[in-house]
């Protein structure tokens, strides 16, 4: 049984344009998928459509086999638990403390009322400790470099224990060695976990060394499902211009 399926996922704001136009993608575990295509292409909002973070206007989304499309209140917050979201801008609060960051990951399991256990505080270290932050627990995360801030994403993700991560653009904003280094974390976060990874890039380098298969979306569609390597010059030409040269 495959782990998601997407199919024919339409959505769009306004009623008329469809930001995304009838995509279909398939996942099975330990899957690295890579997004490639422009900014506008519908990479961000076939991410959070998966996470239900906004409603599709057509089509379904299955996971283990059940449609997640009408789900709600509990069964909603349940779906949620398994699929963590790294997005481009990090979305800490940035006047707070790193552990704090890293332990709101566990508010799909419990309210902030209820205060964290010892099992979501020994977690937590345990994280921080795997994207070599366990030295930086105390520190407030608006002094962290902008390659810091997205470890401590990346490890209030894996608070929630996931069997997906949605990483939304989670390199943009970083320089290309930053890039590469959290890259690395979601790689081996991938490999050693099993967890399965949806990553949307820019950087046909990034998709070729760490996915094993690519979905390139433009203007909303599916322009070429398949291999990382399979993208030649050409086929990168259709995704993104006839302008755009392969770095």
């Amino acid at each position: 049984m495959k782990q998601l399926e997407v199919k024919n996922l339409i959505k769009s704001y306004d009623g008329s344009y469809k930001a995304v136009n009838e995509i279909s993608l398939e996942l099975n575990r330990g899957d690295f998928i890579i997004l490639l295509g422009l900014s506008g292409s519908g990479k961000s909002t076939l991410l959070r459509c998966i996470n239900r973070l906004i409603e599709p206007t057509g089509g379904d989304i299955i996971y283990d086999g059940q449609s997640i499309i009408g789900l709600k209140g509990q069964d909603l917050r349940a779906y949620r638990r398994k699929i963590a979201m790294v997005f481009q801008q990090f979305n800490l609060v940035k006047n707070l403390s790193v552990m704090t960051n890293v332990l709101t990951g566990r508010l799909g399991y419990h309210s902030v009322a209820s205060g964290f256990n010892k099992h979501d505080l020994e977690l937590a270290e345990h994280n921080l400790q795997r994207v070599g932050l366990a030295d930086y627990s105390k520190r407030i995360v608006k002094q962290l470099s902008g390659g810091q801030q997205q470890r401590v994403a990346i490890a209030r993700a894996l608070m929630q224990e996931p069997e997906l991560i949605l990483a939304d653009e989670p390199v943009a904003s970083l320089d290309p060695a930053t890039a590469d280094s959290i890259m690395q974390y979601l790689g081996e976060i991938n490999r050693r976990d099993g967890i399965s990874v949806i990553c949307s890039l820019h950087f046909l380098s990034l998709a070729r060394r760490y996915g094993n298969r690519v979905y390139a979306l433009k203007d909303g569609i599916c322009a070429f499902e398949g291999q990382p390597a399979d993208i030649d010059e050409t086929r990168f030409k259709q995704i993104y211009g006839e302008d755009a040269q392969i770095i």
